[in-house]
């Protein structure tokens, strides 16, 4: 047996998951944990990642690839998504992270995000069928992938992520209606723009929701006092739970929602995007629940990996 790490390197989110491979290339979990570390604080304005930001990043790399080592990780697939791939001083940060964790990160496209991703949400859930939509909030970027029969038909990355739109509509503040619904309204009219031919004449058969905002709100929404992935993966999330935990959750200051159990305070402010996003997907598609999927991106770069490299 040989272990492996994927590290996806996200604009808000760092995520490290260690497995053990099997000889039938099946796999197991050893190890899986974040941190947020939001890589992308800023980036929208400035078009740069930030030092206090890079820092953050580079301590988080640096030590989940400490930890897999320590776990006998035979290789480590680091993936740099929108932050990395959108900074005018990308290079700057790569280099810096090479140096410190003696690891090459691969980063990918738009598009390649929403392929990796759909690889780990199938893997994930092994009895979807028919038409089936993913879709990725990221912290600078939110992916859309279509697939009918669990084959890939298209992906699509849209510049629409919670980092900025946390910083642009005030999230950490209290959100009253007003604010929120204009927030909704500017998120709806991106996704007309931008989905316009996506599943134009199918409604899809599965939505599917993986992200920290779909995994955070089926936690709430089950009122877990600790997260769960067993619990989370797979549920549920019907629209009008989603907008029961928005009024709970918009009055509020981000120090008071990050009360909540499950609600990271890195997070807190964030939420409120995340569910607009939510929100107007459903509304965008017609439907009325999310499946959540516990498994994302970091589990679809071990897919991906696996399958390239089979005899």
């Amino acid at each position: 047996m040989t272990r492996l790490a994927s590290v996806d390197l996200g604009t808000n989110t760092i995520r490290l998951l260690v497995v053990e491979v099997a000889e039938d290339r099946s796999w197991r979990p050893v190890a899986e944990t974040q941190t947020i570390a939001r890589l992308g604080e800023g980036l929208r304005t400035s078009g740069r990642l930030s030092e206090a930001a890079m820092e953050r990043a580079l301590a988080a790399v640096t030590e989940f690839c400490g930890r897999a080592r320590a776990l006998g990780a035979e290789q480590i697939l680091i993936i740099g998504t929108s932050a990395v791939r959108e900074a005018s001083n990308r290079s700057v940060f790569l280099e810096r992270l090479s140096l410190s964790t003696g690891q090459e990160v691969r980063v990918v496209p738009g598009e390649d995000e929403g392929r990796l991703t759909l690889l780990g949400v199938l893997h994930g859930l092994p009895a979807l069928s028919g038409w089936i939509l993913v879709f990725d909030i990221g912290g600078g970027s939110t992916e859309f992938i279509l697939a009918r029969d669990r084959e890939l038909v298209r992906a699509r990355s849209l510049a629409l992520g919670v980092v900025p739109l946390a910083e642009r509509y005030r999230t950490a503040e209290p959100v009253e209606r007003a604010r929120y619904a204009e927030l909704e309204r500017e998120v709806r009219a991106q996704l007309a723009r931008e989905l316009q031919d996506l599943l134009a004449e199918h409604r899809p058969d599965h939505l599917v929701g993986t992200s920290g905002t779909v995994t955070t709100l089926a936690a709430l929404d089950q009122a877990l006092p600790d997260y769960d992935a067993a619990k989370v993966h797979g549920y549920p999330l019907l629209r009008h739970r989603i907008e029961a935990l928005l009024g709970a959750l918009a009055p509020l200051p981000a120090t008071r929602r990050a009360g909540f159990p499950c609600l990271e305070a890195g997070r807190a402010d964030l939420i409120i995007p995340g569910i607009a996003i939510c929100l107007a997907t459903m509304a965008r598609f017609g439907v009325s629940s999310i499946r959540v999927s516990d498994a994302g991106l970091r589990e679809g770069i071990l897919v991906d990996h696996l399958a390239r490299s089979a005899p």
